[in-house]
């Protein structure tokens, strides 16, 4: 089974790269859903995540509020959030990963922001970073999630800078401003396409 990890910061084009993966066959294991379906489900990490910041990320209902819990980890406590909550997603992809392989899966993506820095590259046949400026990145998470300009830049500044993707990958797909959404899938069919062969 070939395994490509697919990272880059938030905002970049990395669904865009995916969807053009799954129209070449592949699977794909989305580490930001196997987050949240852990954040409702996983009462272990729940305890894990109160003792660190405390109850009020919760709702009404003792379930963990993913919005509360934005608002007590950005800016400065990303790092802190991701030493608790990477190891439980390493295990469930780790065993997604399994599945698929016996299931005779023969090309499976795995999109995460943190694919280096969680271990989850080391599976990887091949790093691909997908990466865009950063004001456009601003713009189109504002527009995707709905949320403020303030809130917007918070996020984008919290996560890797441009440097460490580039240094810890095998491709670069950069999805510019003079990009259509045509021409980027473009580069990234041909990039996979080369990757596959």
């Amino acid at each position: 089974m070939k395994i490509i990890g697919i990272t880059g910061p938030t905002g970049a084009g990395k669904t865009t790269a995916l969807n053009v993966l799954r129209s070449l066959g592949a699977e794909v294991v989305d580490a930001d859903v196997v987050y949240h379906e852990l954040l409702t489900e996983c009462e272990e990490l729940k305890t894990d995540l109160t003792g660190a910041f405390g109850e009020n990320i919760l709702d009404g209902a003792g379930k963990i509020d993913r919005k509360r819990l934005a608002q007590a980890v950005y800016p400065n406590r990303l790092e802190e959030l991701n030493a608790i909550t990477h190891p439980y997603v390493v295990v469930r992809v780790e065993a997604m990963l399994s599945a698929a392989e016996g299931a005779g899966c023969s090309v499976l993506a795995i999109d995460a922001i943190a694919l280096i820095e969680s271990g989850l590259a080391r599976w990887c046949d091949e790093v691909v970073a997908v990466l865009a400026p950063k004001e456009l990145r601003i713009k189109r998470i504002m527009e995707r999630d709905g949320i403020d300009e303030a809130y917007a830049r918070r996020r984008v500044e919290a996560q890797k800078p441009e440097g460490f993707f580039r240094e810890h990958s095998d491709c670069i797909l950069e999805n510019t401003e003079k990009d259509t959404p045509e021409d980027f899938e473009q580069q990234a069919l041909e990039l996979f396409q080369k990757i596959l062969a």
